[in-house]
């Protein structure tokens, strides 16, 4: 439950992200994070705000040159360029607000093309203090959300035999990383697994060799969840097999928005068909541990 707060505002002026205020109250006394809510990557203009101060811009051409700012072509436009992406260094900017570069921006913002969002906020802050994000945009319709948690018992559950020394697997000996990794997605969508004859939804099936297992848990966490807080429950799952437990691994997942315009690092994304950028950790009993990662067809690979 230690994995929110964040928070939600409603027509919230790009301007306001480049504020001296903002920068000095939040981006320099921790990590910030904002993301555009309710906008397609691949149809509306959508913005981030990256924890290193990196304000990211993906914007249709006609917004593009609207506003005047310097920028390239997004890599997944095709021939026709329609996308756009500006990037802007805040941390970089507060050196010298007197400068033309702040200026010509903050302009740009204010009066030349005005943008708002919905936004998604979230702050991590390194000191003491507490966070005061919703009383800096009181003046702005702010929601303050916590992350929904749902708890649920899959019984009798055919799971993947899995080792640790064996990514490829073995024959009949243990599932390779890859079947495990197609085998969450189908739990995660409440699949069966059983390949039917008279199934006509799905003819999926549990990879070889396989075990039922009595009872396990499935814990999902939906919201706008921090690398800090994913961290934590890393270390809460390590610490799980402290003392001695009978499941032989568990799983940490973690889903990317699907219309966020960087993935890993500063890498553009874009949506193609599902707009996937995800990554799973496996711990296992002996303390190994797998991390797997995917994305989409409009992504770079993960580092």
């Amino acid at each position: 439950m230690q994995t929110g707060p964040y928070y939600f505002v409603k027509n919230l002026p790009l301007h306001e992200l480049i504020t001296p205020e903002f920068i000095s109250t939040f981006i320099k006394k921790g990590s910030c994070y904002a993301l555009t809510c309710n906008t397609n990557i691949d149809e509306d203009n959508t913005v981030a705000l990256l924890p290193n101060g990196k304000l990211i811009l993906s914007l249709d051409k006609d917004t593009y040159e609207e506003t005047g700012l310097q920028g390239h072509p997004s890599q997944f436009s095709g021939r026709k360029i329609m996308k756009f992406i500006v990037s802007i260094d805040l941390m970089e900017l507060s050196l010298n607000l007197d400068s033309k570069k702040y200026e010509r921006i903050s302009w740009s913002f204010k009066e030349k093309k005005p943008l708002k969002f919905d936004f998604l906020l979230a702050w991590h802050n390194t000191g003491s203090e507490e966070s005061t994000m919703m009383s800096y945009f009181s003046k702005y319709q702010i929601q303050e959300h916590q992350p929904k948690v749902a708890l649920s018992a899959v019984r009798d559950l055919q799971c993947p035999v899995l080792q640790s020394s064996e990514l490829e697997g073995a024959p009949e000996v243990s599932c390779q990383a890859l079947e495990l990794f197609d085998w969450l997605g189908a739990v995660f969508s409440n699949v069966s697994l059983n390949n039917e004859p008279n199934n006509f939804i799905s003819t999926y099936c549990c990879p070889q060799p396989s075990t039922v297992v009595a009872k396990a848990y499935l814990c999902t966490i939906t919201g706008f969840i921090l690398p800090e807080k994913i961290c934590l429950l890393l270390e809460h799952l390590c610490h799980y097999f402290d003392e001695l437990k009978l499941a032989p691994w568990v799983t940490l997942s973690v889903q990317g928005f699907a219309d966020s315009p960087v993935s890993w690092g500063k890498n553009e994304h874009g949506f193609w068909k599902g707009g996937e950028h995800l990554y799973n950790f496996v711990i296992f009993n002996n303390q190994d541990y797998w991390l797997q990662m995917a994305v989409g067809a409009n992504d770079h690979c993960p580092p």
